[in-house]
């Protein structure tokens, strides 16, 4: 009963507490499904109880939290019926529709009992952040944008986001490391949580940092062992699955379930069911360019010891004509020496003609007659200018016709010819010249600038 002091009724904290209990449990007689986040289930496994903080947000700001219970007995039953529905455990950062009652409590305060959760509801609850995020790509075109980029034919250098303890990374490492004997893929981790709240944020942290050393790397890869679909919550995020599409590098992923693709998944360049079938994907390219090659090889190698030696053939011919062109210019700058020769003798013969025109000239001027010796002097450097000139003329065209046959003899090697478009035609290893020589029936080898033609004479004109 409360006390009256002082014409006031004081009531103690028990009563009140006690008050609250009673008006609490006539109100809320009966339990009532509630909608709500788990921020925090706080299990302890000494005693299998559990305390989750529940909240609810709006607009990303917390409106309403408060506590409550799941009591060891209960928790057993809910999680085990939770994770054969949605593949996962009863965790942090998840939307939950449970059936509980109000629970007050003189010393813990007000607090929920959790009596029962519906798994359907926290699955239809990802679905639709699911579809949301997809229609949101959609609509700014940006979906399909990675897939649309180049990976490269042998990606051997890759940066990997993981937890460096999961065990799909080390599936995929392992599998890199003793099925890419011969090859040189290398990978670098980039750690990351990749489930939870912040998991998302983290992992467009790590993109970030890749994308600072994208000249490094051929490719991302995005590896996680399995889970169910509670714990893919964060590879539907739309602003981790709007950085992939959008990335640099092809994003390539090995997220590992059985289920329904994520969006990441969805917009990344390239999914494998796995991190080890990404692994063998990887590991496959360059198998497959390998076996490639070999083969190439011994393709060529079939063909280099079928074909006829033309080669040499042509080599030779070449050799005979190029000397031929060298004797020739010889015997050109034989000629243009001998003809060199001839003008200094004629030059000669003129300037020994014109000294002694010069000395009767002198010697009439002896006798009173210079201005004949003026007109003779003036005659022989008339003459020996003209001999120059002549002569610079002389050895200028013998120089021009020189440089014409050295463009002539450029353009008749066989070389240059098959460049043109021209080919040699072979018959039992000599140059057809004639169709008499060929029969129908005989094997022709037609030689090309670059590599030769094998035919068949069906027919002769």
């Amino acid at each position: 009963m409360p006390e009256i002091v002082n014409g006031n009724k004081i009531f103690s904290l028990k009563e009140v507490t006690m008050s609250i209990r009673r008006t609490l449990s006539q109100r809320y007689r009966s339990s009532f499904w509630v909608r709500a986040d788990i921020n925090k289930l706080n299990y302890y496994p000494y005693s299998g109880h559990c305390y989750p903080d529940l909240l609810q947000k709006e607009e990303g700001k917390v409106v309403a939290q408060m506590r409550s219970m799941i009591w060891s007995r209960d928790y057993q039953r809910i999680n085990k019926v939770f994770k054969e529905l949605t593949g996962s455990d009863i965790g942090d950062h998840i939307s939950v529709l449970f059936l509980a009652t109000v629970q007050y409590d003189s010393n813990h305060g007000l607090s929920l009992r959790i009596l029962d959760i519906d798994p359907t509801f926290s699955l239809g609850q990802l679905e639709r952040e699911k579809l949301d995020t997809i229609s949101k790509l959609k609509s700014e075109g940006v979906f399909t944008a990675n897939q649309l980029l180049r990976l490269p034919l042998l990606p051997s250098r890759i940066a990997v986001i993981s937890v460096e303890s999961s065990k799909g990374y080390a599936d995929f490492k392992q599998l890199i490391q003793t099925g890419s004997k011969g090859f040189n893929i290398v990978h670098r981790l980039f750690p990351s949580l990749l489930q939870g709240e912040k998991a998302a944020d983290q992992m467009i942290e790590r993109l970030e940092e890749i994308k600072a050393k994208k000249d490094v790397f051929d490719a991302v890869a995005i590896i996680r062992g399995g889970g169910g679909e509670i714990g893919l919550a964060a590879f539907n995020d739309f602003h981790l699955s709007k950085k992939i599409a959008l990335f640099p590098l092809p994003v390539i992923t090995g997220i590992g379930h059985a289920t329904n693709l994520t969006v990441v998944e969805m917009v990344a360049h390239t999914n494998a069911i796995t991190p080890s079938a990404l692994a063998e994907m990887l590991i496959e390219k360059f198998e497959y360019f390998k076996q490639g090659l070999n083969h190439a090889i011994e393709v060529i190698k079939r063909v280099s010891e079928s074909v006829p030696p033309v080669y040499d053939q042509l080599n030779n011919l070449t050799k005979r004509f190029i000397s031929g062109m060298q004797n020739r210019l010889i015997l050109q700058a034989r000629q243009q020496d001998e003809l060199f020769s001839d003008l200094q003798y004629a030059g000669k013969q003129i300037l020994q003609k014109h000294i002694l025109l010069l000395m009767n000239a002198e010697r009439k001027w002896s006798e009173g007659a210079g201005k004949l010796t003026t007109v003779a002097t003036n005659r022989l450097s008339q003459s020996q200018w003209r001999l120059t000139t002549a002569v610079r003329e002389t050895v200028r065209d013998q120089q021009n016709r020189l440089a014409q046959l050295n463009a002539s003899v450029d353009l008749l090697n066989p070389e240059n010819v098959l460049k043109r478009g021209y080919s040699i035609s072979l018959i039992n290893d000599k140059v057809l010249k004639e169709s008499d020589q060929a029969e129908e029936g005989s094997l022709l080898t037609t030689q090309l600038f670059k590599g030769s033609v094998i035919s068949k004479v069906t027919h002769i004109k």
